[in-house]
């Protein structure tokens, strides 16, 4: 009789209820236990989840692997999927495998690389892949010149920070004065020029920020499933356009995918997101876990997440080749449950697990694409 896997998410994106559902519902009918931890005690994982508990706060990196090794022994974890803290973790790669516990995440030098946005253009470049222009800015004068030089090319100039995951601290700059426009309608990304001028003058330390022109649409996140050998499994693109999504194996998209998935080491599940500079696709950002949309790929007939739990457990899926691929859609908000705790009961005395609630009836229909980001065709 094959033994159940038991899998762990550390303080991952609400979105992964989704990965959670495709991992139970795997074409090899193995059984799968979830657990799941996290900060926050509403996080729909939690409830999504077999077991759960909340997070200690305040923890450093070095204890929080300590914390994370405690639960893989504690837990009999076979797969763990590390999102909060993932450079730390994969430092200690040998201490989780002996432990038991195989790391479902890249090698520390490949984390390395694409924490820094500057160090990662700089890599991907050399390798042949296509970037925009850039500028790494640390003060005010080093703002407004690199926002000079694009604006005087034709370009909207816009910021982020140099290290950092999904669109936090995007902005795009403006020269149009703060007015009622801007606090008219749902908060906007442009921000005025001197605001921002005004803020790193009263910034008691420096910025760190990656500066570059607003590339255009489509935005296309290209999921690769590679192996521990550097070979690329599987390459999808998710295409975003507006409101619409779709999918996509044009080799525009996916050719420089893979060559920085196998040139990199980017083992498992990585997302590797492109957008349109001028006439052609440059990289605008590398992620070394999976994206919290690799569930719409269910769209194209698709498991990603078992085939990396199935490599990580060395159990080779071979290359996978989609069966069709799935027509357009978009996404909607949807419902999911949370467990019972009360709001105020922000973290228990005890370690005890959090207490499950049952799947809800509509639990197999929403599935693979329901709940906080469902997937409807339009």
């Amino acid at each position: 009789m094959v033994s159940r896997v038991r899998v762990w998410l550390n303080r991952t994106y609400a979105e992964n209820v989704f990965f959670m559902d495709q991992l139970r519902r795997n074409p090899s009918d193995r059984a799968v236990e979830i657990h799941a931890t996290h900060g926050d005690p509403d996080s729909p994982v939690l409830a999504a989840a077999d077991t759960a508990e909340l997070e200690p706060e305040n923890l450093s990196p070095a204890g929080y692997v300590e914390y994370a090794l405690d639960q893989c022994a504690r837990r009999g974890i076979d797969v763990f999927v590390p999102r909060l803290h993932q450079a730390a973790i994969v430092a200690h790669r040998a201490e989780f495998e002996a432990a038991g516990t195989a790391l479902l995440a890249p090698p520390p030098e490949a984390v390395a690389v694409f924490h820094d946005k500057v160090i990662a253009y700089e890599a991907v470049q050399a390798i042949g892949v296509p970037v925009p222009p850039w500028y790494r800015v640390r003060s005010e004068d080093e703002l407004v010149a690199a926002v000079d030089e694009l604006e005087a090319d034709g370009h909207k100039a816009c910021f982020k920070p140099a290290s950092g995951a999904g669109g936090v601290g995007f902005r795009v700059i403006t020269r149009t004065p703060f007015s009622l426009m801007q606090l008219s309608g749902f908060p906007s990304p442009y921000v005025p020029l001197d605001l921002v001028l005004e803020a790193l003058r009263s910034a008691e330390e420096p910025v760190d920020w990656l500066v570059m022109p607003r590339l255009e649409q489509p935005e296309v996140s290209v999921d690769c499933l590679t192996g521990p050998d550097d070979l690329v499994r599987l390459a999808v693109g998710r295409t975003k356009n507006g409101r619409r999504r779709g999918f996509t194996l044009h080799e525009q998209w996916l050719d420089p995918a893979r060559r920085i998935a196998e040139g990199f080491g980017l083992h498992y599940l990585s997302n590797i997101q492109f957008r349109m500079f001028g006439d052609r696709p440059v990289l605008m950002d590398v992620n070394t876990r999976p994206a919290g949309g690799l569930h719409q790929l269910s769209l194209c007939g698709v498991n990603a997440p078992w085939a990396a739990v199935q490599l990580a457990l060395g159990e080779d899926p071979g290359e996978m080749v989609l069966p069709f691929l799935g027509q357009d859609y978009t996404v909607v908000s949807g419902l999911r449950p949370l467990r019972p705790v009360s709001p105020t009961q922000q973290r228990p005395e005890t370690t005890e697990p959090l207490p499950g609630v049952p799947a809800p009836p509509s639990a197999e229909p929403v599935g693979p694409l329901g709940a906080a980001a469902q997937a409807l065709p339009l």
